[in-house]
């Protein structure tokens, strides 16, 4: 059984746990139980710890942090309100989570001290962001609006503004209903961002200064956007079952006809796309449906190549996580999971090669060293012989020289 490192699909139920899946096979890979998150309340921080947000019964608001070695929570965040959409820096070192009251949070990792409360939107945060390179927090609220916010900023300690408009790069009104989704694409602080609202619309910003670059328009209402990691195109879930492919960029035509080349998917299924995903770089897109189906689609023939039933419930959320040891080619009685985390044993064969690939990587660089000292060692000496080669030569010469002279004379 070969074991690497690859994709990994994440999802979150209202009603079910936090699963793992292959994406190659399927196969299910661990769960996590304790958490119900609602949607977009599901991230990465870091490549250890998944954070899901949870409101329970009494309508209190908590963060339950997982890492890949057990089911069970490996630490529980109160937030000071019930709060849905969560973010963290690439890093992991922080996280953000948005709340029902509008006010956006700000936690360390793994500690899980609140660093920073600050209202960002009139309504309820519906989701959050972060860019490629770590430097902004984008929101979308159910007010309509977008805010975006330098995360150095908001973590300065000896900033203690709590006014949006001065902890705000840039707040403007987006859409006419709630932002259902937000997706930046490659670029850093110059980026593209597309948002998707239940108003039909998709629109295109840009992420330095807040200008509307264009605005799609649909015939349903669209739950949720992703961006191509080549910047050509995005892809926006849609509440009739189908994904729509539309060009970042339309040339010369006018925006009026923007929709012309706007393509559609067709599913087996018409439950509402809730989630999409880029995996494989930008030849499979994911797609998480309400009726409980995850499809993985190919790109170039826009089919389906795999669909992962998950009975009973819809999927509130799915991220696909990179870098994560999965067990390829699972048969029965191998042990991929166990007590519902990745088995252990083979998270520590891999620690071992990796260890035996280090050492060996250890040794090649030392042989190398050795092998650089020894041909400067070989390289000094012949310019030391070149050098008294070249003084021979003078010598000799000045020899012929001088009985040329005595000759004459």
């Amino acid at each position: 059984m070969a074991s690497f490192w690859r994709e990994v699909i994440l999802t979150s139920s209202p009603d079910k746990p936090i699963t793992a899946h292959d994406p190659l096979t399927g196969t299910l890979l661990a769960h996590f139980s304790g958490s119900r998150p609602p949607r977009k309340g599901l991230a990465l921080a870091g490549n250890t710890l998944i954070a899901a947000s949870h409101i329970s019964a009494a309508a209190a608001g908590f963060i339950r942090l997982y890492n890949w070695w057990s089911s069970a929570a490996l630490h529980c965040i109160q937030a000071p309100e019930p709060v849905a959409p969560l973010a963290a820096t690439p890093d992991g070192s922080y996280l953000f989570s948005g709340g029902l009251s509008g006010c956006i949070h700000a936690f360390s990792l793994p500690s899980g001290d609140l660093c920073r409360s600050f209202r960002a939107h009139r309504q309820a945060v519906s989701c959050l962001v972060v860019n490629d390179d770590g430097s902004l927090l984008i929101s979308g609220g159910d007010d309509g609006t977008i805010a975006i916010f330098p995360i150095l900023r908001l973590l300065d300690d000896a900033s203690n503004e709590e006014d949006p408009a001065q902890l705000a790069l840039n707040q403007f009104s987006a859409h006419g209903s709630s932002v259902t989704g937000i997706a930046a694409g490659p670029g850093g602080c110059n980026a593209t961002v597309v948002s998707s609202s239940l108003d039909c619309t998709c629109k295109l910003w840009s992420l330095a200064d807040g200008v509307k670059l264009r605005t799609v328009q649909f015939l349903c209402a669209i739950w949720c956007v992703a961006v191509d990691p080549t910047s050509s195109e995005f892809y926006a879930g849609g509440s009739d079952g189908r994904i729509y492919v539309v060009p970042l960029r339309v040339g010369g035509r006018k925006l009026r006809d923007a929709g012309a080349e706007v393509t559609a998917w067709e599913s087996e299924r018409n439950g509402a796309v809730m989630a999409v995903a880029m995996a494989h770089g930008h030849q499979n897109l994911i797609s998480a449906s309400e009726d409980g189906i995850i499809r993985i689609w190919d790109v170039e023939s826009t089919s389906v190549v795999r669909i992962i039933g998950l009975a009973g419930g819809a999927l509130s959320d799915l991220i696909v996580v990179k870098g994560i040891n999965a067990i390829n080619g699972a048969r029965k009685g191998d042990e991929v999971v166990s007590n519902g985390r990745f088995c252990e044993r083979e998270m520590g064969r891999n620690v071992n090669e990796l260890r035996d690939v280090d050492e060996c990587l250890s040794v090649a660089v030392k042989d190398r060293s050795r092998a650089i000292d020894k041909l400067e060692a070989v390289i000094d000496i012949y310019k030391r012989l070149l050098g008294l080669l070249l003084k021979e030569a003078k010598r000799e010469n000045g020899k012929e020289e001088a009985n040329k002279t005595d000759y004459f004379t």
